[in-house]
């Protein structure tokens, strides 16, 4: 099985990260309860086993809490894949959630970098900065070593928008960390 544990302690907050990448139980709590629904959405739709417990200075904002989760998670992801053999590397997906629709696209290189392109109809869901969304997966992304390209194609909900590009993000590295048969690189190395 293909699993990380990872645990991060700042002053600012406190997370850790129990990940299978081969699916298990989704237990999701950081405080944030539109976060909490998108990272349930993330590993439902990714086919993931998640843990996350994180407690964040919420009392200023969530933007703490919302990028360690991103690290923690990216690290836990890094960790997990190993040497990234017997996998498929990329992954693509369009998500339409009524009137939104997103695209993903993943190469797990071990370059990190992340292209984000979209505007959000409103600021916030619940508590929740929406800005907050780029910075999750720009942590993310670095953290676990991948090339992310998002995109949010147009939408009027910010809900809608938001959960169509976690879940795009999801099928994408689902289907990048597919098994396939040795290492896809001419360079024989990832």
């Amino acid at each position: 099985m293909r699993t990380s544990e990872k645990t991060r302690v700042t002053k600012e907050t406190n997370i850790t990260v129990s990940l299978c990448l081969d699916g298990g139980k989704v237990e999701v709590s950081t405080g944030i309860g539109f976060f909490d629904h998108m990272l349930t959405a993330f590993a439902v739709h990714g086919g993931f086993g998640l843990k996350i417990s994180a407690k964040g200075d919420l009392e200023v904002d969530g933007h703490h809490t919302v990028e360690d989760v991103g690290i923690v998670l990216g690290d836990a992801f890094g960790e997990a894949l190993g040497d990234k053999s017997d996998i498929a590397r990329y992954g693509s997906f369009y998500i339409p959630m009524d009137e939104a629709l997103a695209f993903a696209a993943v190469d797990i290189s071990g370059r990190p970098f992340l292209c984000f392109s979209g505007a959000f109809s409103q600021t916030t869901c619940g508590a929740y900065d929406l800005c907050l969304t780029e910075e999750f997966f720009r942590a993310f992304a670095m953290h676990a070593g991948i090339t992310l390209h998002l995109k949010l194609e147009y939408g009027q909900n910010a809900h809608h928008e938001a959960e169509a590009l976690y879940k795009a993000a999801a099928h994408a590295l689902r289907e990048a960390v597919s098994y396939q048969k040795g290492i896809l690189s001419t360079k024989s190395i990832l």
